[in-house]
């Protein structure tokens, strides 16, 4: 049994979503989003790369040793499934293992609105989740490839970088292709599923202007995509994609995005009540026709506009989402207030008052 698996079995019982390891501290949890050290030594060089080198394969190794960063899924009986990034730094090697349930939670559990669930009712075109690293994205996509898998007769190919969750195939054939082991780059992918004759296609990461490309070809010519972006609101969203192409091929960008575009849904991880846990807040957009005008035109800049006054089409802002989860008692106070845009809204449920702007009294 490799001797890594004593800190992943106390963290997947912790409840913890990542376990950290560094040379020159103890194995740390994040625990509802702060990191605490397990109690034991420092890890030296020596040690960690020892514990580490148990669980590489030798491609693995020797991506390592040339200098390279690894991504990489690690899956062991008795410690569940991690999805590991292995790295060096300054001091030595380091290692992030994010920890991947046991079983794929719903949209429901996940508690997210239903409009999700009426974006996969499409046939074509292209689904967004973004968000910041670590807010959730890939579980979001797990729920949504589960109820297609589920629900719908597909055939359904998903690109990872690393393979999270395992699907096993029911109503759909799920078909699942890891980056760096069963093709070079999504791109390829991408390029390869279209032969594949795919209904769906599910892109870990629009990383790079090739595959915002090729996702847009594919969703162009009669797929469902799914993708994600590193991306915080449905604004930087469509920033981002048309920022991505060259000049002469930003219209037909925004073109595309007005036409084949189903929603976007942005994401962060807010600490619940309890200090227990991390829920979900989504900002919808939903791409009706008053928001493609928007986006035909080069008015980006009020769509959150429309997302404010669209709540019978599913849609929402993050700061109506945070204050709609803090008046039900769901979420810390505190944290909604960190995350929120319009600070002036939450400004009175705050328990720190450090966090709130200090005034400044000048008496004569």
């Amino acid at each position: 049994m490799p001797r890594i698996n004593a800190f992943l079995k106390l963290g997947r019982e912790q409840g913890c979503s990542d376990v950290h390891f560094a040379v020159g501290t103890p194995p740390l949890l994040r625990m509802h989003g702060d990191l605490v050290p397990i109690k034991y030594r420092e890890l030296t060089d020596d040690e960690l790369e020892s514990l580490l080198d148990e669980i590489l394969s030798p491609k693995q190794r020797a991506q390592f040793e040339a200098g390279a960063d690894v991504d990489f899924s690690y899956q062991d009986d008795e410690v569940g499934r991690f999805r590991v990034n292995l790295y060096r730094k300054l001091t030595g090697v380091g290692a992030a293992f994010r920890v991947i349930s046991n079983r794929i939670p719903s949209l429901r559990e996940l508690g997210l609105p239903p409009v999700v669930d009426k974006f996969l009712d499409a046939h074509q075109g292209i689904i967004l989740v973004t968000g910041a690293t670590g807010t959730g994205k890939s579980t979001t996509l797990g729920a949504m490839i589960d109820q297609l898998n589920h629900t719908r007769r597909l055939n359904i190919i998903t690109l990872e970088d690393p393979i999270e969750f395992v699907h096993q195939s029911d109503r759909s054939l799920v078909v699942q292709r890891e980056i760096g082991t069963h093709v070079n780059s999504f791109a390829d992918g991408l390029r390869a599923a279209l032969r594949e004759d795919p209904d769906v296609i599910l892109v870990g990461e629009l990383r790079d202007p090739e595959t915002i490309e090729m996702a847009m070809t594919a969703a162009e010519t009669g797929h469902l995509v799914l993708g994600t972006l590193h991306t915080t609101s449905a604004v930087k969203t469509i920033d981002r994609i048309v920022d991505s192409v060259p000049t002469d091929q930003k219209a037909l960008t925004s073109n595309f995005l007005a036409q084949h575009l189903k929603g976007v849904v942005s994401q962060i991880l807010v600490r619940t009540a309890d200090g227990r846990g991390r829920k979900a807040i989504v900002e919808i957009m939903v791409n009706t026709k008053a928001i493609a005008n928007l986006i035909l035109s080069g008015r980006v800049f009020q769509i959150p506009t429309n997302l404010q006054s669209g709540k019978e089409q599913g849609m929402q802002l993050m700061d109506q989402a945070l204050l709609n989860a803090l008046q039900r008692q769901q979420i810390d106070p505190d944290e909604a207030y960190i995350h929120a845009t319009d600070k002036k809204l939450f400004q009175r449920f705050v328990s720190d008052p450090d966090l709130l702007p200090q005034v400044d009294l000048v008496t004569g």
